[in-house]
């Protein structure tokens, strides 16, 4: 009779793919998500945050859903589609606080005079005669344009036609809070202050809600051309509404003249009084302020905008940055309009701002690249009311972020991370600008934008100013 057959071998290979099959079919599935995004380092700009190696951010939708190593962030996620991050800096978006979109059309147009010859006998009568709902146009997406290329993500405008400018803003794929402008004199499309405030409350409430990025705000334009009245008007509504000011504050010496000679206060005491503070105000330039001004906007919360190169331009002086900041007032970054500027260049602002208050204070230390980095991010969003939406790069946050290139040969070597986006890149090396998850720039092309159409349009433009101009013996 034969012996039967050993089976414990065979048992334990049935053993060994039953557990086999069940390490398979229990792991853990990866989670989907829309984009991965990666960097050889990457700042989340979290306060006290130092820059993470070979990492990633996560994007389901327009929301950050991870950040990490890439080690475990591949592990974990999976997208249809993953951005590399080889030579690359990942970070927030640039926020650019105080701008004037549309005056893009007038870059150029007259340079080298103080702020009111500047305001009252070029930029005033060329604006009451050119800027129309094609101009703005025209203009938005051309600044949409110079900012996808450089790196911002968000931008606060102050400007006429507000509609146009936040419908060109959503199909460039930015984000902004766009600024409705009210004046107590004539202005393109108005004949004073009665229309042009009902129009700013009109705008912003149709547009409460309206778009996810597009924010609606009043926009005074200044305490020289608004009244303490109107002022207090102004605040009132934008109390009642919830809606942000967004306001030339304390810009120069012929502003601060003005109101000593009217009022005998300065130009931040003297809005102050009309209840101005009382609302959410995000204070452009900042310039002309004393240590009781700067106690004053601490106190109430204004956030301030820091805007160098334009103020280097006009002479209006330099803002007292460190003392803001020290006081604990959000100081952002803008770059006014390329009218005044001449350009919309986050990166020549970011530069500027750690040198000037080094150079004005005769200390090396004044601001640090870290802290220009964050004026530029972090308290840039805090100032300007975004700091819920974007500035860093963290769980449940908007995905708005940039990638910029550190491996050319001007760029070696790179030591430290903070200090080589202030001191060395520039808006050249941004490769990539991505805004609520959408990619806007891929390898320095615009995808949202036709670029030779735009250009035409901005040429046939030029034509008819620079006729103008001739017309009226204007420099040229």
């Amino acid at each position: 009779m034969p012996l039967p057959r050993p089976r414990a071998p065979l048992q334990g290979v049935l053993f060994v793919i039953l557990l086999l099959s069940s390490a398979v079919f229990s792991a853990p599935r990866p989670t989907q998500a829309t984009l991965i995004v990666r960097g050889d380092y990457l700042l989340t700009m979290e306060e006290g945050a130092t820059p993470l190696a070979d990492a990633a951010v996560v994007v389901r939708d327009d929301k950050i859903l991870a950040v990490g190593a890439w080690s475990d962030i591949s592990r974990q996620y999976e997208a249809p589609e993953t951005l590399s991050g080889s030579g690359r800096i990942l970070m927030p978006g640039l926020i650019n606080g105080h701008t004037h979109t549309s005056m893009t059309l007038f870059r150029g147009m007259v340079d080298d005079l103080d702020l009111m010859t500047w305001l009252n006998q070029y930029v005033f009568p060329m604006e009451g005669r050119f800027v129309d709902p094609e101009f703005v146009g025209i203009g938005t997406e051309l600044a949409c344009w110079e900012m996808i290329q450089g790196g911002t993500t968000s931008f606060v405008d102050m400007y006429f036609y507000p509609d146009v400018i936040a419908q060109t803003v959503i199909d460039c794929g930015l984000r902004a809070v766009v600024a409705a402008p009210h004046i107590d004199f004539p202005s393109p499309g108005f004949k004073g202050w009665d229309d042009s405030f009902a129009a700013a409350i009109e705008f912003v409430k149709a547009w409460q809600g309206r778009h996810p990025r597009i924010t609606p705000a009043f926009a005074p334009h200044a305490p020289y051309t608004v009244s303490p009245e109107h002022i207090a008007m102004t605040a009132a509504v934008a109390g009642e509404l919830n809606a942000p000011i967004s306001m030339h504050l304390a810009e120069a010496p012929s502003e601060s003249e003005f109101i000593w000679q009217r009022y005998e206060t300065t130009p931040i005491q003297h809005v102050a009084a009309t209840g101005l503070f009382e609302a959410r105000v995000i204070g452009a330039h900042m310039v002309q302020l004393d240590q009781a001004d700067i106690d004053l906007v601490a106190a109430k919360g204004v956030g301030a905008i820091h805007n160098p190169t334009s103020n280097m331009k006009l002479g209006a002086g330099v803002a007292p940055v460190v003392d803001m900041l020290a006081a604990g007032v959000n100081v952002g970054l803008g770059t006014d309009g390329a009218a005044s500027n001449n350009d919309l260049d986050m990166w020549e602002e970011l530069r500027l701002a750690a040198l000037l208050h080094k150079l004005k204070s005769a200390d090396p230390t004044a601001i640090p690249a870290p802290t220009a980095l964050a004026m530029a991010t972090r308290l840039g969003a805090a100032a300007t009311g975004l700091d819920a939406q974007v500035g860093q790069l963290v769980v449940g946050m908007q995905a708005d972020m940039i990638q910029v290139d550190f491996t050319r040969t001007r760029q070696q070597p790179l030591y430290d991370v903070p200090s080589h986006l202030v001191y060395v890149l520039d808006s050249q090396d941004v490769q990539t600008t991505i805004v609520a998850g959408q990619v806007l720039m891929r390898d320095r092309q615009v995808l949202t934008i036709d670029e030779e159409a735009l250009r035409q349009r901005v040429q046939r433009k030029r034509d008819e100013i620079r006729a103008a101009l001739i017309a009226t013996g204007k420099p040229q």
